[in-house]
């Protein structure tokens, strides 16, 4: 449980960071980027999966080869059904949010990097 609440709390400072930094990206304040992790969790966990599979199928393979990308294309994704489902996300278009997934896939690795040690 404590690993759960550790990695919603990277990926809030992660989103938080992000709004800060990145243009087009917009987060109503650290509250609201708690609820957006939240979110965006949810959605990882229910559909993150199966876009991935079809995404890897649809690339006939290739999109398991470079399950980076993938994985990077699918937060993408979610990113853009976040921004839909909740008024406290602004991602203005597509190509902000693939540099938003990149950056939040660099902030989370650091940040589970950064807490392995002190865990």
């Amino acid at each position: 449980m404590t690993n759960v609440v550790l990695s919603w709390l990277i990926l809030s400072v992660s989103v938080w960071i992000i709004s800060r930094v990145l243009p087009g990206f917009q987060v109503k304040g650290f509250g609201a980027a708690i609820g957006v992790a939240a979110i965006f969790g949810l959605l990882s966990w229910l559909i993150g999966w199966l876009l991935f599979i079809v995404i890897g199928i649809g690339t006939l393979g290739v999109g398991f080869l470079l399950a980076f990308v993938t994985r990077w294309i699918v937060n993408a994704i979610l990113l853009k059904l976040t921004d839909a489902l909740t008024d406290k996300l602004t991602i203005k278009s597509f190509s902000t949010a693939l540099v938003a997934g990149l950056l939040m896939s660099a902030l989370g690795t650091l940040g589970q990097w950064a807490l392995s040690g002190l865990v």
